[in-house]
């Protein structure tokens, strides 16, 4: 074994930029992994100190013990508590102080007129606790509010927004309230809670446009005397609480506050994050195997004559695995650097985005560094292992064999492997997707047929680059028939080279199909179920955004061009045990207004005790018009609710109606997500719009858009969405143009002696660059379109089965314009992949050439 790893490590000097390739796939990929860890596991260090310093104070949560969580939500709603409570725990032995903290929804409007906030995470507004070890919040310049109309602002959405001490804006609650700010608060040392903004004003004031009606607030925050521990604080408490009402200690709840951000963004984040290092792994995992194939069969005569010479199949074949480990931890460990550097430049970039990173150092833990390491050494050895186990079968006699036959197309086991995969995966999907929709079952058809396109790559490669590479054979002459050629000469290596840009295109090819499939859905419902002629809307998402006043419906209504103006509000409720979202509005309205399909029964006269249902609930609930529904709602009364009609459509008007009358009793702080307004026949569109802009400026200046603009508005966070994918994609583009270069470049050294002949017949040094820069194209073009076929399949397969395995029907839709890009971007890559092996072609010297062995 020690003459095996004398052997490899000569190797290695002596052909050391034959794994420059190797080398840098491995080390871009663990990176990409390494940052990703280390800054999870910063950023929750981060949010656990943050809320351990910010609610220090705070020993004990007295809070109301049942949450109704509807489907697809992960936080629940809580009904408030009263605060006549305050009273009562005072005096209980241990309690030092006790403040309730009122809160809801409140966002302001910055310096120019635009919302503050509102994309995902909440925007806040309560009462400032004077307690100031009970509050979380701490003042960083001017004061406290003190009369009513005064409110703190935290320091990060005031920077956001413009905002100075001293300044007048609009806070919408949702209902527009004009403040003056006259402090600025940090959270726990920094400027915000991450991108959450908070409003603090009077207790009054918090009362008066967060709540229902006074005396409610969120929860009551109790501090304990001195030598009370938490959990006697929190026994003590208990035994004088009401029903309905717990007791939880400081810790906890920061816990929890903690446990809530991992869970609703840090995990969503890293997770996305952690698919693209994968991608960019597997797509390193093609181009270290073709490396490491193109080495072994440049070495057929070598391993052959140390074969001949006495070395065992295990002492050739652990040679190989030695180069290949020795590349790969050698890669891993500079990974693992680069890894820190991204992790440090995302904590020097995202405060310049308004995100709040640590100011202290990185916390890195030990899977963030072990985990990177084995990823990357096991994905170079696992690469390397079949040409590895193939080097160390090399018969002697290959010695004496001037070159081998590449007849990895023609394999009759690769045929019937890859054709048993196509089967099942398309057997798979269909189950999937059209038997019983499931996103398992189609998923695992998916990665079927991932499998069967690289089994059948050698295969398919044969046909696809003789009819992609006969336009430049017609267009080139010799020079492009010469590529064509050479592209066909080896189809495992070609399949293999492609393989790589074709998971690349793939991936790219199904979120830019699902994309465009997400948005012709938004736009179909928009077009399906709106009937009116324009929308107002706060454009935001998430917890995001303070909703629209529900007094802006009845106003706009008003307006003589108006003949209908219905707002959509939302309340919570138990149907039969389970949570569900209530759409709280004008039910009669809401049928002139949105097409709701078939109706049966009446939705005019629903009243304080009638609910509308769809007719997908109705049967899941099985309920019939006539029935009985009962509704548990927050405060913990159950109501029985007469189903008064069953309409066909949920989309934009929900699943359960209800009137205002109805909900008023149990709601909380009261807003509309969506005004729905039709014009009077005759009226000019623009009139109607600007006539219900102007209503709208008094309530808070929200969006005015025709029902084109809302379909479209809706769908804007799918280009975000996207713009984030192509971006995280590069990388995984990047490694596999990578892998074409480091082929070519192989190749190029493999065919030095026929270089060196087309030379001297005379072909010119611009003539073969051209040669090998076609080659590189026509191998791109191949994976570019595969990767398109695959993307669009695996696109098709994810809407239909996400649309079956839920209530909102998808619809398909494939955007030529952009997969065109796609397949420019592919064609633009092969033609840079192969500028530099061009180059070194060309600079051979011809009489060397010839002479080379």
């Amino acid at each position: 074994m020690n003459a095996s790893l004398r052997l490899s490590v000569s190797s290695l000097r002596a052909h050391k930029r034959r794994f420059a390739g190797t080398f840098l796939a491995v080390f871009l990929g663990v990176a990409f992994l390494a940052g990703t860890l280390v800054m999870g596991d910063t950023l929750r260090a981060s949010f656990s100190s943050m809320f351990g310093d910010a609610t220090a104070g705070t020993d004990a949560v007295v809070r109301s013990a049942d949450t109704i969580t509807t489907p697809g939500e992960s936080q629940g709603v809580r009904q408030p508590v009263d605060t006549s409570l305050v009273r009562t725990i005072e005096k209980v032995p241990g309690v030092a102080a006790a403040a309730p903290q009122i809160q809801g929804r409140g966002q302001l409007v910055g310096t120019d007129g635009k919302p503050v906030g509102g994309q995902g995470p909440p925007t806040l507004a309560g009462n400032w606790i004077t307690d100031s070890r009970l509050n979380p919040y701490r003042i960083a310049e001017g004061r406290a509010p003190a009369r009513s109309g005064e409110v703190v602002v935290n320091r990060g959405a005031a920077d956001k927004g413009g905002l100075r001490i001293g300044d007048t804006t609009t806070l919408r609650t949702p209902d527009p309230v004009e403040v003056t700010v006259v402090g600025l608060a940090t959270f726990g040392g920094q400027d915000g809670m991450a991108q959450v903004t908070f409003t603090g004003m009077t207790r009054a004031d918090a009362e008066k446009y967060l709540t229902a009606r006074p005396g409610q607030a969120a929860s009551i925050q109790v501090r304990a005397g001195p030598g009370v521990s938490q959990a006697r604080l929190v026994s003590e408490l208990t035994s004088v609480l009401p029903d309905g009402v717990e007791a939880i200690t400081g810790q906890e709840s920061a816990r929890e506050n903690t446990d809530m951000i991992s869970s609703q963004f840090l995990t969503l984040f890293t997770t996305f994050l952690l698919v693209f290092s994968g991608v960019a792994l597997l797509v390193a995992t093609f181009s270290i195997h073709n490396t490491f194939a193109i080495v072994v069969a440049q070495r057929t005569r070598d391993n052959a004559l140390l074969r001949a010479l006495g070395a065992s199949r295990r002492q050739v074949a652990g040679a190989t695995l030695v180069e290949a480990g020795a590349v790969a931890v050698v890669a891993s460990a500079a990974g693992l650097v680069g890894g820190l550097g991204i992790a440090a430049g995302l904590q020097a970039l995202f405060p310049a985005i308004g995100f709040p990173f640590p100011e202290g150092g990185l916390v890195i833990g030990t899977l963030s560094l072990l985990l990177p390491l084995a990823v990357g050494i096991l994905v170079c050895l696992g690469s390397a292992l079949l040409p590895a186990v193939r080097a160390g079968r090399t018969a002697p006699l290959a010695a004496l064999r001037e070159s081998a036959v590449d007849r990895s197309a023609g394999s009759r086991t690769r045929t019937v492997v890859g054709g048993a995969c196509a089967a099942a995966a398309l057997a798979s999907t269909l189950v999937g997707v059209l038997v019983s929709p499931s996103l398992w079952s189609a998923g695992l058809g998916g990665v079927l047929a991932l499998v069967a396109f690289v089994v059948l790559g050698p295969a398919a490669s044969r046909f696809a680059v003789r009819a992609l590479g006969a336009p430049v054979d017609r267009l080139r002459g010799v020079t492009g028939g010469l590529a064509r050629r050479n592209a066909l000469r080896s189809p495992k290596r070609t399949a293999a080279t492609a393989s790589a840009l074709m998971i690349g295109v793939a991936v790219v090819s199904l979120f830019t199909v699902f994309g465009a499939s997400l948005k012709a859905t938004m736009d179909r419902t928009v077009s399906r179920s709106f009937a009116g002629d324009v929308a107002v809307s706060n454009p935001s998402f998430g917890a995001g955004g303070s909703g629209l006043s529900p007094k802006l419906a009845p106003a706009i209504a008003r307006q003589p061009a108006v003949a209908e103006a219905v707002g959509l509000g939302r309340g919570v409720a138990k149907v039969d045990g389970s949570g569900r979202a209530l759409t709280v509005t004008d039910p009669a309205a809401l049928g002139r207004v949105f097409d709701l399909g078939t109706v049966r029964g009446t939705l005019d006269h629903l009243g304080t005790q009638g609910i509308a249902i769809t007719e997908e609930e109705a049967g899941r609930q099985h309920l019939t018009v006539g029935g009985t529904a009962r509704l548990t709602f927050t405060d913990g009364t159950t109501r029985p609710f007469t189903v008064r009609a069953v309409y066909g459509r949920s989309e934009l008007a929900g699943d359960y109606v209800i009137t205002r009358a109805a909900w008023a009793p149990h709601r909380t702080q009261d807003s509309d997500t969506l005004v729905a307004v039709a014009f009077r026949p005759g009226v000019d569109p623009a009139e109607g719009k600007a006539a219900v802009q102007q209503v709208a400026e008094r309530y808070g200046n929200p969006s005015v858009q025709t029902r084109d603009e809302y379909a479209q508005s809706s769908a804007g966070g799918i280009d975000m969405m996207l713009s984030l994918v192509y971006a995280l994609l590069a990388l995984a583009v990047f490694i596999a143009l990578l892998g074409i270069a480091n082929t070519l470049t192989l190749a190029i050294h493999e065919r030095t002696r026929e270089l060196g002949l087309l030379r001297a017949v005379g072909q010119t040094r611009s003539q073969l660059r051209a040669m090998v820069r076609w080659e590189s194209v026509l191998v791109a073009a191949f994976g570019t379109t595969g990767g398109l076929v695959l993307g669009a399949f695996l696109g098709w397969v994810l809407v239909e089965a996400s649309g079956g395995a839920s209530d909102t029907a998808f619809a398909f839709a494939l955007p030529p314009v952009r997969l065109a890009v796609v397949a420019l971007v592919g064609l633009a890559a092969g033609a840079l992949a192969g500028l530099r092996p061009a180059r070194r072609a060309a600079r051979l010297d011809v009489l060397r050439a010839i002479a080379a062995e």
